[in-house]
Formats: structure tokens, sequence, C-alpha cells
């Protein structure tokens, strides 16, 4: 009986055993990655020059409508001004009344010169001829300045694109009465555009400090290429150069502007749109891990650390991969290090496990 009985209590104590279950681990070691941290952006134009009529008058016409494709001094409007048109007439007549008295000037010197010279009559009467007409000369010019001016003032009723570019909206219409305190539309050049996004302090200085470059303008110059995501999700198909940093951060927002710069020659940009900029930085000996061996509690990334036959909890610092799948552990693990790779959900501090 004693026998059996002792037989029975091993029995009991061996089903009692718990087994330690197989998980998946890896050590973890340091290679190069590249990360994007991407930022939301304004696409503009590199000018988006507003277009205002430099007289007051009505519109005549529109030659283009919105979002048309323009050239250089190619027309847009045409401004009907009527004091334009008095002040070129008024202009020419100007300019006939004076030639008449340069004409009649001159044939009065022309007739005294004689006279004075054999002593007809006295010099002060051809000096006062030869004023006459010096002053009828200066009258001329007067004239000339005026109607060149007018002609020019004329010319401005024929409002001109500065730029190639596309033109934006239009909010008057033909008859319309317009000022030069009017903007008739924009133009928009984009044979190169500008992405605008911004950062905040901290992430200025992250980004600073990755450059070479002792100066901002040499760690701008140093700065990688970037890329554009568009609203659609598709990446747009050159990179961009960062042209500018803001000098000072902005102390509303706390955050500093950028500006990038991209090719635009198959005018697929459109000045106005949206979409991300995306920059990349390179980062040597950095420790990759996948995502999957880590979960979040409370704000902290947090995985499992294999020690002897069981695990420990560790939280981490981490930034994304751009695949989504990966995170560069910046603080808590170190070269060495053996982590549980999958199947963290059914660990719990202190569990023993086993593994290869």
């Amino acid at each position: 009986m004693a026998l059996l009985f002792t037989s029975c209590g091993n029995k009991d104590n061996s089903t009692r055993q718990v087994v330690a279950q197989k998980y998946p681990t890896t050590v973890v070691s340091e290679k190069t990655e590249k990360l994007l941290s991407v930022y939301p952006a304004t696409v503009k134009g590199q000018e988006d020059i507003e277009i205002r009529p430099r007289i007051d008058g009505f519109i005549d016409a529109i030659n283009v409508d919105e979002g048309a494709v323009v050239r250089k001094g190619q027309t847009l409007f045409r401004i009907n001004s009527p004091q334009a048109e008095q002040a070129l007439t008024t202009a020419e007549a100007s300019l006939q009344s004076a030639k008449a008295q340069v004409n009649t000037a001159k044939v009065n010197v022309n007739r005294i010169r004689p006279l004075a010279e054999k002593g007809i009559i006295g010099k002060v009467q051809l000096e006062t001829a030869e004023d006459s007409y010096q002053s009828a000369l200066a009258g001329l010019a007067q004239a000339e300045a005026a109607l060149k001016n007018a002609r020019a003032t004329i010319g401005w009723t024929q409002v001109t694109s500065p730029v190639d570019g596309f033109v934006g909206s239009i909010p008057f219409r033909l008859g319309s009465l317009v000022s030069s305190a009017n903007v008739l539309t924009t133009v928009a050049n984009t044979g190169n555009v500008f992405a605008h996004f911004s950062l905040n302090e901290k992430q200025l200085v992250t980004f600073l400090n990755t450059l070479e470059g002792n100066t901002q303008a040499e760690k701008i110059k140093n700065a990688p290429p970037v890329t554009l995501t568009l609203a659609d999700g598709t990446v747009y198909e050159h990179e961009g150069k960062i042209g500018t940093i803001t000098g000072s951060i902005n102390i509303t927002t706390g955050s500093a502007n950028f500006r990038a710069e991209f090719p635009n020659k198959e005018g697929k940009l459109r000045s106005g749109t949206s979409g991300k900029v995306s920059v990349p930085r390179v980062i040597e000996k950095a420790i990759v891990i996948p995502q999957k061996a880590t979960f979040s509690q409370q704000d902290k990334i947090v995985l499992f650390l294999a020690q002897g036959d069981s695990v420990v909890q560790k939280a981490i610092s981490v930034l994304p991969t751009p695949d989504g799948k990966s995170y560069v552990v910046t603080d808590g693990l170190t070269v060495g290090d053996r982590i549980v790779t999958d199947g963290v959900a059914t660990l719990s501090h202190g569990k023993k496990i086993h593994f290869d």
C-alpha cells in the first residue's frame, strides 16, 4: 500500500510540471537603415503673380479662361479707358501745335538774321527771335514726351501676362469697372514649383544635427533630395531639393518653415495643391527589429527580452521604418540582446520560455 501511494503521488507531481513553451527569438545586430520623415506640404508656383490693370476703365475683352496655359506677353484682358484715349488725342494735337510753333519761330529767325547782319534792324530783335525758336523747340520736346507717355498709357489697355504659366480664377466679367486696386486674375509660373512645409523646434534641431556643415547654409546645401507624395497617394516622379529654412521659429506655431523646389516641366503640379514631403535620413549602425515583436503599454513601446530561460519586459524608444513593418530602436537595446520576435501577446514578465 505504501509503495502504491508513493507511486500515485509521483504521478500527480509530474502532471503538475509546467512545460516551457517555445518562442522564436533573435539576437539584435546593427545595420544601415534609411528612414523617412513625412510632413504635410502645400505646393506653390515659382511665381504666383497677381494681374492688375495699370489704368482705370471697363473690361472690354477677356481673352483667356480659368486654368488656361499662357505665354509671357500674351494678352489676357483689354481695358476700355476713355481717359487714356482722350489723353492720347490731346497729346497728338499738342505735338502738331508744337511743331507749327517751331516752324514759325524758325521762319522768323531766318527772316530776321539777314536784316540784322545788314544793320537794318537791331540785334535785339534777332536774339528775341532765336529765343522764341529755342522755346518752341523745348515745347516740341515736351509735346513729344507727353505723346510718348500717352501712347504708353494707351498700351496699358492691353493687360498681358508677365510670365509663362497657368491662369487662376477670373472674378470679373465683361463690362466690369476695374482699377489698379483690383486683381483681375493670377498667373502661376510652374516651370518649377515650391513645396512649403514646416518642422517643430525639436524636429528642426534633430534634422540639422544629421547634416554636415558648420552653418545653416552649408547644412541646407548638404541636405539629401526629398520626394513629394501627391494627394492621390502617388509619388511625384522627380526629386526635389530643400532650398530655404526660415531663420527664426514662428512664435505662434512653434515651427520653422521649409521650402523645397521641384522641377515641373511637364506641368503636372499646379499651384495651390497639397501633398506630403518625405525627408530621408540615413542611420548608420541602427538596431532594427520587427514591429510584431513589440506592443504598446501606457504610451510606451515594449518588448520581451530573453534572459536565461525566462523573459522580462523592456521599454524602448523607436522610429518607424518606411515599410511600416519594422522599428529602428534609438534607446533600450544593445547589440547582442536576444528578443522574442513573435507571439508576445501570450507572454508575461518572468514567464519561462524555450528557444533555440
